[in-house]
C-alpha cells in the first residue's frame, strides 16, 4: 500500500469533537495522511511528512465517507408503476414486496451481481464508502443463500432479512414459514457469511412473538441484530429492539414518548430513512425529538426497488435538514459516525488517527452545502482504503 497525503482542506471533517470544534470536531487550513489503509497524521499542511502521493484538496471540504447502514440492493424487476400510483394516490402497504420476490427468484445470478455492482457503484460515487447489504427477496432457502453470498461479494456488512414477509407459497402458514427462517434458512444464512439478522416487525409482516422467536434464534446463532421498526404504524418493533440490544431500530416513524425514550435510554440506534417517506408520502420520522431526548441517529438511504430507490447519501442529508429539524452538522454526522454506530463500526464513520483511510472530497468548501445544495454532485472525489476511488 501506498502513503497518500491529502493537502489544503479547507474544512476537515474529523467526526469527533476531540480533534477539531463542534461537534463535527472540524479543523480549518488542515492535511491528512493515510499509511496502510488507516488515518496516521492529522495537522497543519506546511507540517506534512512525506506520502508516497499527494491528492490537493485546493480549499475544499473533506468528509469522512458515508455510512449506509441499511440498504436493498439484491433485487430484480422495476416498480416504478407502482410509485406512479401513489403518486397518483394509492398508499403506501408494503404488499408490492412479493413483486420483488418473483422477480428475483426467476433472475440469474449475474442478473443479480451486476444489478448490486451497478447500485454499489452509484453509491460509491457519491461518497458512500461504507454500506450495508440485506437480503429478504429470495424467501427461500435457495434464493436467500445466493442473494447474501452475491452481496458478500461488495460488502462484510451483509444482513439476513428472510423476515421480510410470509411468501406467497406460506400464505395463512405464517408459523410454518417463521419454522423455515429459524431452522434451515437460519442455517445456510450463516453458510453464506450473513452479519446480521433483521425482521420486518410490522402489521402484515411480522407480529411481536415471531419477531422476537426469529431475532432471539439468530442471535443465538451468533449474528447481530436489527430491526426494521415503527415504519406505517407505531407498533412493538422499537421496544423489541431495545429489549434484545439491537443494533439499530430502522425507520422509527411512528414513534411513541416511550419509543423515543427507550432508544435514548439504550445502546439501540434510531436509522432514519428519509428517502422512504419522500418516496412514499408519508410523515417523516420525529428525528429532533430523538436528538433532543439523546438518542443516537443514524442516517441510511434504504435503497430498494419500491419504497426509496436511491443511492444517495447527499439526497438523504438533505431530506434530514429539510424535512425532519436536523441541522446540516447533525445530519452529517447521522449519516457518517451514527450509521458507524448502527453498525457497531468503530474504525469508520470518521477522520482521526487509526480510522479507516476512508474520505470524500467535496466540491464546495463547507459539509454545508450538502444541504444547502441539494440535487448537486457535489462529491468531486472518493478515497476508499487509502486508494482513490
Amino acid at each position: 500500500m501506498r502513503s497518500l497525503l491529502v493537502t489544503n482542506i479547507g474544512e476537515l471533517v474529523t467526526g469527533d469533537p476531540a480533534w477539531g470544534k463542534g461537534p463535527l470536531g472540524i479543523r480549518r487550513d488542515a492535511a491528512l495522511v493515510i499509511d496502510d489503509r488507516r488515518v496516521e497524521w492529522i495537522g497543519r499542511p506546511e507540517d506534512a511528512p512525506m506520502a508516497d502521493a499527494r491528492l490537493d484538496a485546493d480549499g475544499a471540504a473533506v468528509l469522512p465517507g458515508f455510512v449506509d447502514s441499511h440498504s436493498h440492493l439484491v433485487f430484480a424487476g422495476d416498480r416504478s408503476a407502482e410509485f406512479a400510483a401513489r403518486m397518483g394516490g394509492e398508499p403506501y402497504t408494503g404488499g408490492g414486496i412479493r413483486t420483488t420476490v418473483g422477480a428475483t427468484r426467476a433472475a440469474e445470478d449475474e442478473q443479480l451481481r451486476a444489478n448490486v455492482g451497478r447500485l454499489r457503484g452509484e453509491a460509491l460515487r457519491q461518497g458512500t464508502t461504507t454500506m450495508e447489504i440485506k437480503s429478504g427477496y429470495g424467501l427461500s432457502v435457495a434464493d436467500e443463500t445466493r442473494s447474501l453470498r452475491i452481496a458478500r461479494e461488495f460488502t462484510v456488512e451483509t444482513t439476513f432479512l428472510g423476515a421480510h414477509v410470509v411468501p406467497a407459497e406460506y400464505a395463512d402458514r405464517a408459523d410454518d414459514y417463521v419454522s423455515l427462517i429459524c431452522g434451515p434458512m437460519l442455517t445456510a444464512a450463516c453458510g453464506a457469511g450473513a452479519r446480521w439478522i433483521d425482521v420486518f416487525c410490522e402489521r402484515g409482516a411480522f407480529d411481536a412473538d415471531h419477531s422476537r422467536a426469529i431475532l432471539t434464534v439468530g442471535a443465538d446463532a451468533g449474528l447481530g441484530v436489527r430491526v426494521h421498526a415503527n415504519q406505517l404504524t407505531q407498533g412493538p418493533g422499537v421496544q423489541l429492539a431495545v429489549e434484545l440490544n439491537a443494533a439499530s431500530a430502522d425507520h422509527c416513524t411512528h414513534l411513541s414518548e416511550a419509543d423515543i425514550a427507550a432508544l435514548a435510554d439504550s445502546a439501540t440506534v434510531a436509522t432514519l430513512l428519509p428517502g422512504a417517506e419522500f418516496s412514499t408520502r408519508s410523515p417523516y420520522p420525529p428525528a429532533r425529538a430523538l436528538i433532543d431526548a439523546g438518542a443516537t441517529v443514524a442516517l441510511a438511504t434504504d435503497c430498494n426497488p419500491g419504497s426509496s430507490y436511491t443511492t444517495s447519501m447527499p439526497f438523504c442529508i438533505a431530506l434530514a435538514v429539510r424535512e425532519m429539524g436536523m441541522t446540516p452538522a447533525e445530519a452529517v454526522l447521522a449519516a457518517t459516525r451514527g450509521g458507524a454506530a448502527a453498525l457497531r463500526r468503530g474504525d469508520v464513520g470518521h477522520l482521526t488517527v487509526g480510522a479507516r483511510g476512508d474520505l470524500v472530497v467535496l466540491d464546495a468548501p463547507s459539509h454545508v452545502h450538502l444541504a444547502y445544495r441539494p440535487g448537486v454532485p457535489l462529491t468531486s472525489t472518493v478515497v476508499l482504503n487509502g486508494e482513490l476511488v
